[in-house]
């Protein structure tokens, strides 16, 4: 009996101990401030609870990688986890590349951004008013022939790059060349020909040459053949059903639009490479991050293969990129030397919502670490403080041992007795708020408006450690 009774017992053990294994996980929520632990336990989080297939991750923060991560997994059909070196397909993100590629061979004088069409490919469209500027920046009018997001017929058959050319931007333009801006793969396509004419090679030859071996961009490759060792199989799925291996598009139809593979690692060594200035010259990456202005006089958030925004103070170049199984996220701070690139091997489970996140972070994390801190002052605080003195000085008198020595000289009895029948005037205040708080020379200064029935006050009450009120004066705000 008592051998049986503890079978029992621990079999009810044993049901007990699966009951808790099988609770899912608690959902992790996004982190508040630039914690990388945090960080990486959210992504990794993420890649559980949404089934990802994987997920590849760089932070570089003031010039340093910070975190480089593989989540997941590189191909659903094997073991095989994504690692910091695997590559994925970039897509767009290609397209600042061919950009640079450009800018290299204008600065070499084989080229200039300003030279028609005409000069390499004269039977297309308006090729005599169409400039490789226009291409780099989406205003040429060529139409798209790439613009839904799934492998349609066409996309499953090579093609000879001159011969879709010769069929998308030797036809009908979507509008007059520099009039307007409209995402168009063509140009790109017709750029990386430019590329090759020019300098006699093969663009992946040329890409490989001029800044993969120069960057030491070890897991990059351009318009592979096949998905092999080190590569991450990309995945779709159609109306949630299960995650399934995307379809490639055939030969001939990304190449220098979005062609290229790559690691986080690796595109974070570019993105420091292009801040630094180590790749491209002023001029060229003063025009690759500008805005392009329009034949109107308006500009669009985009230069050469790269959107440029405004973020918390903050200019963020960023190039987003899809082809079949594939996402891309790569956004650099130009200012502080910082990037967040996120690469995914679905196309079905968009992880943009992490890149924002930690993008946000970031910029926010820079922005604290940058405004000095306020100080901790003694005493009540601000608004008590403004109160009591604004009563002092109705009455035509104040507290001088609560006042610096400069401020107590400059309030001298005579100011303060022809200001006592104004003050006093205004009555009590209905409102006194703090507006925000801030440091300067070392003192705490808050930002104050007191508000009465017919006039509110402003006025910045600053104040050393030792609590002494430094300034306070007040004006109509």
């Amino acid at each position: 009996m008592r051998c049986c009774s503890r079978l029992v017992f621990l079999g009810l053990l044993w049901i007990a101990a699966c009951q808790v294994r099988a609770e899912p996980p608690k959902a992790v929520e996004a982190p508040t401030s630039f914690d990388l632990q945090a960080i990486d336990n959210y992504v990794a989080a993420q890649v559980r609870d949404k089934n990802y297939p994987g997920l590849s991750l760089t932070i570089v923060r003031d010039g340093k990688t910070v975190l480089t991560k593989g989540y997941g997994r590189r191909s659903l059909e094997s073991e095989g986890r994504v690692e910091p070196d695997t590559m994925f397909a970039i897509g767009s993100v290609t397209k600042q590349f061919t950009c640079a590629c450009i800018f290299l061979l204008a600065e070499d004088g084989k080229l200039s951004v300003e030279d028609k069409v005409a000069k390499y490919y004269p039977d297309l469209t308006r090729a005599q008013d169409i400039t490789l500027y226009d291409l780099m920046s989406h205003t040429s009018g060529y139409p798209d022939y790439y613009p839904l997001d799934f492998v349609d017929r066409r996309l499953k058959k090579t093609i000879a790059i001159d011969q879709l050319l010769a069929e998308y931007a030797g036809g009908k333009l979507d509008f007059e060349p520099g009039a307007r801006w409209s995402y168009s793969n063509t140009g790109f396509l017709l750029l990386g020909r430019v590329i090759e004419k020019v300098s006699k090679e093969p663009m992946s030859q040329f890409l490989r040459r001029r800044i993969f071996e120069p960057l030491g961009m070890k897991h990059c490759a351009f318009d592979p053949e096949t998905v092999g060792a080190g590569m991450a199989q990309g995945y779709t799925s159609f109306a949630l059903g299960p995650a399934e291996p995307a379809l490639r598009e055939a030969d001939g139809w990304l190449h220098a639009a979005g062609g290229m593979w790559a690691s986080t690692p690796d595109l974070a060594r570019w993105d420091l490479a292009l801040m630094e200035g180590k790749i491209l010259k002023p001029e060229s990456y003063r025009l690759l991050s500008t805005r392009v202005k329009l034949k109107s006089g308006k500009s669009k958030d985009y230069g050469c293969g790269m959107g440029v925004y405004d973020r918390d103070g903050e200019t963020v170049l960023m190039h987003s990129g899809a082809v079949s199984g594939y996402l891309a996220f790569n956004a650099l701070i130009p200012r502080t030397k910082s990037a967040v690139i996120l690469l995914a091997n679905s196309e079905h489970l968009d992880p943009g919502f992490i890149h924002r996140t930690i993008l946000t972070l970031l910029l926010k994390d820079q922005t604290n670490r940058e405004a000095p801190e306020v100080p901790k002052v003694k005493g009540p605080s601000p608004k008590e403080v403004a109160l009591a003195f604004f009563h002092q000085m109705q009455e035509g008198k104040v507290d001088r041992s609560k006042l610096g020595e400069e401020f107590s000289i400059y309030l001298t009895d005579e100011r303060l007795r022809a200001a006592a029948p104004r003050l006093k005037e205004l009555g009590e205040p209905d409102k006194v708020e703090v507006t925000g708080t801030s440091e300067r020379g070392g003192m705490e200064v808050a930002s104050l408006r007191l508000i009465f029935k017919k006039v509110t006050l402003k006025g910045a009450l600053y104040r050393t450690p030792d609590g002494k009120i430094q300034q306070l004066l007040f004006s109509k705000g």
